[in-house]
């Protein structure tokens, strides 16, 4: 698969966008024929020479046609949608690599709102998610140059740079007042899956964004859950799917077929005969059936959107979090003669049951907001348990001492993560209902 205004991968790349020309949640399908056309409008395209004339002729500066016309083509695609863009060769090699999971810049995927560039999400382990910058951010100058009146790709260029060099980042968070951070740029070598244990038979499994190799990591990740929980099926899982902007389609295919068994997972549906595409699952289920939360919030978008979408159809996992971001479109990536290439918006996607999560997102079953966790010292005091001399426990079951007492165990994700803490404690009340 958040402005996902298409997602544009500050790090940056143009986003998740997939190998090219592949078939992506955000960018997909292979070039579409040339379809039958009226013909074109000789007043309009004459009163466009006049104008292009008139601007050599009588601009303050000298302007090369060139840059005339990449200039004419760049407006072409910025006036359709947020998401279709042309691509000069630096750009266009940009998205390519980024699928790899591998690329130079901050780690942020940005769009645009109300002519600023907005943060969809910062992508974890980098310089964006360690400085503190949170989806929705308004990022209103760089290096002291406001960035109202730019475009997407003029902000991207300016965020661009060798890793190691530094870069000063105004940001405005919530309307309040504007703040400065100083962000050092880093080759970003993105890993998309991460999977622990949580507590004894209860998994964690965080998708970063949706790569080429995602799906093949997820199952990875499901097998080493169950190792380390004593190869015994886990009692629960939970799939972290907040601030991922997306990426390739068939990965996220891949991620939710490792969780039904059979049933339609996505369709695509466009102007063009093959940007109409269906994906089903197979019967292989490599979860095992394992009762499952997803958490998704605002920087959840498109491959993330699909998988939530398709799960919450078939009823497979209860969604837990805040609405998503609402990156329904399709973009196909269509190469250029000189290193260059279109990205044009060529369908809308559909989960299992019709809906089109375009510009609506996916309405989590339990809404659950961000929050700040903290935890009291128990009040309680000390229990008989804790007291020197105390009697056993008459039918041989184990003391429990106050808690004060025991030893305190390492630091655990749902600790401080109240959203997690809640899927979490989801399951284990599913456990219990069903008399697991």
């Amino acid at each position: 698969m958040p402005q996902r205004f298409r997602l544009t991968l500050l790090a940056l790349a143009l986003g998740l966008l997939p190998g090219l020309p592949a078939v992506h949640a955000d960018e997909a399908l292979a070039a579409p024929a040339a379809s039958e056309q009226a013909p074109l409008p000789l007043d309009d395209l004459r009163t466009f020479a006049e104008v292009m004339d008139r601007i050599r002729a009588a601009y303050v500066e000298p302007v090369s046609d060139k840059t005339l016309l990449e200039n004419a083509i760049k407006g072409m695609l910025s006036n359709l949608d947020p998401h279709s863009a042309y691509l000069e060769p630096q750009a266009y090699l940009e998205l390519q690599e980024s699928t790899s999971g591998e690329f130079g810049g901050l780690g942020i995927e940005v769009g645009m709102e109300d002519g600023f560039i907005k943060v969809v999400s910062p992508i974890d382990d980098t310089p964006a998610s360690t400085a503190g910058i949170l989806p929705g951010d308004l990022i209103v100058k760089i290096d002291g140059q406001p960035t109202k009146g730019l475009s997407m790709m003029e902000a991207v260029d300016k965020m661009r740079g060798k890793a190691g060099s530094k870069i000063e980042l105004t940001l405005v968070r919530d309307g309040g007042r504007p703040f400065d951070l100083t962000l050092t740029r880093a080759v970003i070598k993105v890993r998309s899956v991460k999977s622990q244990m949580l507590e004894d038979g209860y998994g964690y499994l965080r998708i970063s964004q949706f790569q080429v190799n995602t799906g093949e990591e997820v199952g990875k990740a499901l097998n080493k859950l169950r190792q380390e929980n004593g190869n015994r099926k886990l009692l629960g899982l939970v799939m972290d799917l907040r601030n991922n902007p997306g990426g390739v389609l068939q990965a996220a295919v891949e991620v939710a077929d490792h969780f039904l068994k059979s049933g339609l997972i996505v369709y695509t549906k466009g102007r063009l005969a093959n940007s109409e595409l269906r994906f089903n699952a197979d019967p292989a289920d490599a979860s095992e059936g394992v009762p499952l939360v997803v958490l998704i919030n605002g920087g959840s978008a498109s491959a993330s959107e699909i998988v939530a979408g398709a799960l919450q159809d078939h009823k497979r996992a209860v969604l837990m979090g805040t609405d998503s971001f609402g990156k329904g479109s399709v973009q196909t990536v269509l190469p250029l003669n000189n290193d260059r290439a279109l990205k044009l918006t060529t369908a809308l996607y559909f989960t299992p049951s019709g809906r089109s999560i375009q510009a609506q997102g996916i309405i989590p079953d339990i809404e659950v907001a961000r929050a700040k966790l903290t935890r009291e010292q128990d009040a309680e005091g000390i229990k008989e348990a804790d007291l020197q001399g105390h009697l056993g426990n008459g039918n041989g079951g184990s003391e429990r001492p106050s808690k004060a007492s025991k030893v305190t165990t390492g630091q655990r994700p749902q600790d401080d993560d109240y959203q997690l803490s809640q899927a979490l404690n989801l399951l284990k009340g599913l456990n219990v209902t069903r008399g697991d």
